[in-house]
C-alpha cells in the first residue's frame, strides 16, 4: 500500500456512479470543489491534503463533453501541483472516440488530441471501459487499463435466458465492425450469430442493406458499445423484425442518447433496452430501459491498480 493510501474524487459528469464506486471500495468520496465562474470558466480546488496520495478521479467525458473534459484536465493539474503520488483518470466513457483515424482529407484525429491533453495535464494512468476503437489505447504514452462491460451484460442475459426460457437466442451485430464482440457474446450465451449489413448515409442516418444469419423465430440481442442518436440500433431492430425475429433486445455500454434517441428507441420494436451507468440517465428514462451498474467492476479495478495487482485477471474465463 502507498504511503498515504488511496483517495477517490469525482467530477460533475456522473456523481451517482462515483458514489457507488466509493461505496464498493468502502471509502469516503474525496473533497473537491468544481464550480463555474460567471463567464462559464471552470474552477477546481482540492479541499484536502493529497501529498503522497494515490489519487483516482472519476469523470466520463459525456455531454456536456467539453465541460467534463476540462474538469478532468484541471483536476489533474491541481493534483499534480498538490504533490499527489500518482494521478489516475477513471474515464468510464471516453468521448471524442469516433475520430480515431484520418478517414478523409483535412480532418483531425480527435481521439489522439484528447489523449495528448490528458497526458499533458499530469495524468499518469488511465482506466476506461469499452473504447469505441480499441487502438485508442495506443494514443497514450502512459498505461491504459481497458475494461469491458461484457461480464455485467452477459450475466444479465444469461439470467434472462434462463428466466424467460429463451432457447432460440441469436446475438446480432449492428454492423460488421461489432461482429467480433457479438461472436464473443454468442459463444458465451450458446446462441446464434447474425450481422446487419449497413452503410452510413450521414452522421445521423444509416441504411440497412441485408442481414447475414438466421433470426426468424429467434429472440435477438443486438450488442453495441455506444448509442448516440439511436439511428443504427433502431434500424438494426427493424431489420431483425423484418426478417422474422420474435423479440428484439438491445444492449450497449454507453447510452449517450442525444437528440432523438430516446423517442426513436421508445417507438422502435425493442422489447428491452439494456445499458450500463457509464453515462448518467437522469431525465432519459423510459419503460423498456434497464440500467446495469459497472460500479463494482470499476471499484475492483481501482483496488487492483492501487495494490499493483493484475487487472486483466478480472476477465479471465
Amino acid at each position: 500500500m502507498r504511503s498515504k493510501g488511496l483517495k477517490v474524487f469525482a467530477g460533475n459528469s456522473n456523481r451517482k456512479l462515483a458514489e457507488a464506486i466509493c461505496a464498493s471500495l468502502e471509502l469516503p468520496m474525496g473533497h473537491a470543489r468544481i464550480e463555474k465562474f460567471p463567464d462559464g470558466e471552470i474552477d477546481v480546488k482540492i479541499e484536502e491534503d493529497i501529498r503522497g496520495v494515490d489519487c483516482f478521479f472519476i469523470q466520463s467525458t459525456c455531454p456536456p463533453v467539453n465541460d467534463n473534459l476540462v474538469e478532468l484536465l484541471l483536476f489533474a493539474d491541481a493534483a499534480k501541483r498538490a504533490s499527489a503520488e500518482r494521478i489516475t483518470a477513471v474515464v468510464p466513457y471516453y468521448g471524442y472516440a469516433r475520430k480515431d483515424r484520418k478517414d478523409e482529407g483535412r480532418v483531425p484525429i480527435s481521439a489522439k488530441v484528447v489523449a495528448n491533453c490528458i497526458m499533458t495535464s499530469g495524468v499518469e494512468r488511465v482506466l476506461t471501459m469499452d473504447l469505441h476503437a480499441a487502438q485508442i489505447q495506443g494514443f497514450f504514452d502512459i498505461p491504459v487499463d481497458h475494461l469491458y462491460a461484457a461480464p455485467v451484460i452477459y450475466n444479465y442475459f444469461r439470467d434472462l435466458k434462463a428466466r424467460m426460457n429463451l432457447e432460440n437466442l441469436t446475438v446480432v451485430a449492428p454492423d460488421v465492425g461489432r461482429s467480433k464482440v457479438a461472436r464473443g457474446y454468442a459463444k458465451r450465451l450458446h446462441a446464434g450469430l447474425a450481422i446487419v449489413d449497413k452503410r452510413r448515409v450521414s452522421g445521423e442516418e444509416t441504411e440497412v442493406l441485408d442481414l447475414i444469419g438466421k433470426v426468424e423465430g429467434q429472440a435477438c440481442v443486438i450488442i453495441d458499445d455506444m448509442v448516440a442518436t439511436g439511428g443504427s440500433i433502431v434500424d438494426a431492430a427493424k431489420a431483425c423484425k423484418k426478417f422474422g425475429a420474435r423479440d428484439v433486445y438491445v444492449a450497449c455500454t454507453h447510452p449517450v442518447f442525444c437528440g432523438p434517441a430516446v423517442e426513436r428507441i421508445k417507438n422502435a420494436p425493442i422489447k428491452e433496452c439494456v445499458v450500463t451507468d457509464t453515462v448518467p440517465m437522469d431525465g432519459k428514462e423510459f419503460p423498456t430501459l434497464k440500467v446495469l451498474s459497472v460500479s463494482e467492476l470499476l471499484a475492483e479495478a481501482i483496488r487492483r491498480i492501487h495494490f499493483n495487482e493484475s487487472v486483466s485477471l478480472l476477465f479471465k474465463g
